[in-house]
């Protein structure tokens, strides 16, 4: 008598099909959860596991590849990255020659001034501007406060300089109320002063600047006939000796091409294929602080939080600084105080740090070996994680291949791939620190 075969047989486990749930979720029907159904319903899961399990070879060793995986990755759907990052205004501009008095000109009983800097541009009317080392005065002619600007008119008019009133000049002395206004001097960009009936203002959009980075692949491979008993599915693939040495290898060759890689694109004259090459975070940042002394003492390193966390470099209260050994022995002889203090370690993203707490901001302090292998000992990066973003064309994979059959040797082969590339969005808030010996 002939059986017929039952929905939830072994037989019909290739009519397993993945469903949206109620909430959103997604479901496995009328099979077995296997690793090709994982790949449809959640395509990043195994991915997730992969990077968990590869994060935990040597950690201290790459901590830029460390950290760019434990922050978890975006997907490229290219080798070529094109990513944006938003600059703010400029707050800051030097005057380029003294303040002129405009003739018979006057707004509300004050003397109009024209002015001229290196960046009148970023300056629009009923902005307010703060001089520094201005004095203000009150209404008896006595300074009181820092001298205040406001714009009557921008730097689109026909002489291409910004007119200017003194809010708090000199009025006991008005011929002296701009005299503080000179070449040389910083003007800072402040609040706009609107009147009550004003409905519209100078317009300002920022708009986005854009840069490209190219995904490298990275590869290792490993040889040995035991790799035959292992499974085929990447969540239950283990780590063997072999494979932790070259996983750490390529790791190691990842942090270094991360770091200090160049961006270039050749064709391979046998294969007539394309070789991209990433572009490495040292060369992305774009702040730069400099020690030239024989040692390197606290005043230094208050000077460099201040660097870290104020101006353009201003982000996260808490960066990473990576450095060089002889960096790293530096920092290590200094004596701290109440200003400077070192605390003890820190774990961050499965990596220990020792901590520098200023007034300023903390830094995350770790020694790289790649620093040092790749001449920059007395060099070191300060890394902005908030502004550190991976990007991934191909995630890591591990291929079987089985060159027996294939007639090449008689071995089983392992083959890791990772195509992947760093990008640095706010360059500015990533400082380069070099230390020269006077």
């Amino acid at each position: 008598m002939p059986t017929s075969t039952s929905p939830s047989s072994p037989s019909s486990a290739s009519t397993t099909a993945v469903i949206t749930g109620a909430a959103g979720g997604t479901h496995v029907v009328d099979g077995p959860l296997t690793t090709a159904a994982i790949h449809e319903a959640s395509p990043t899961l195994l991915v997730n596991e992969i990077d968990r399990r590869i994060v935990m070879v040597r950690p201290m060793s790459t901590p830029v590849d460390q950290i760019s995986r434990m922050i978890g990755a975006r997907p490229a759907s290219s080798m070529i990255v094109d990513y944006y990052s938003v600059d703010t205004k400029p707050v800051k501009a030097t005057v380029l020659a003294d303040a002129v008095p405009v003739e018979g000109v006057e707004y509300d009983g004050h003397q109009v001034y024209s002015i001229k800097t290196d960046n009148n541009r970023m300056f629009a009317a009923t902005e307010t501007l703060l001089v520094p080392f201005g004095s203000g005065y009150d209404a008896n002619g006595k300074p009181v406060e820092a001298l205040i600007l406001y714009v009557v008119e921008g730097a689109d008019t026909s002489d291409g300089t910004l007119k200017v009133i003194a809010v708090n000049g000199n009025t006991i002395n008005p011929e002296s109320a701009m005299d503080d206004v000179v070449e040389g001097c910083e003007l800072v960009r402040m609040g706009r002063a609107a009147s009550e009936l004003d409905v519209q203002t100078a317009q300002f959009e920022a708009l986005p600047v854009k840069s490209t980075n190219y995904c490298q692949i990275f590869k290792a491979q490993v040889e040995q006939s035991v790799f035959a008993r292992i499974a085929a599915h990447e969540v239950g693939w283990t780590f063997s000796d072999q494979e932790e040495v070259a996983i750490m290898d390529m790791r190691m060759g990842m942090e270094k091409s991360f770091l200090f890689g160049t961006k270039a694109r050749l064709t391979d004259p046998r294969k007539f294929d394309t070789v991209l090459f990433t572009s490495g975070i040292w060369n992305q940042a774009q702040g730069q602080f400099k020690i030239k002394a024989d040692t390197v003492t606290q005043e230094h390193l208050i000077s460099l939080m201040r660097a870290a966390f104020t101006g353009n470099a201003a982000g996260s209260s808490r960066k990473i600084l990576i450095a060089g050994s002889a960096l790293i022995e530096e920092l290590n002889s200094l004596t701290y105080t109440k200003v400077i203090a070192a605390n003890d370690t820190v774990t961050r993203w499965g990596i220990d740090f020792n901590e520098i707490r200023s007034k300023f901001g903390s830094l995350y302090v770790i020694h790289s070996e790649v620093f040092d292998q790749c001449g920059h000992e007395a060099d070191g990066l300060v890394l902005d994680p908030q502004y550190l973003t991976k990007y991934t064309h191909l995630p890591f994979r591990v291929e079987h291949l089985d060159l027996k059959k294939s007639g090449v040797r008689n071995t089983d082969a392992l083959v890791v791939t990772e195509a992947s590339c760093l990008v640095l969005r706010h360059p500015k808030s990533h400082i380069k620190v070099t230390w020269q010996r006077a």
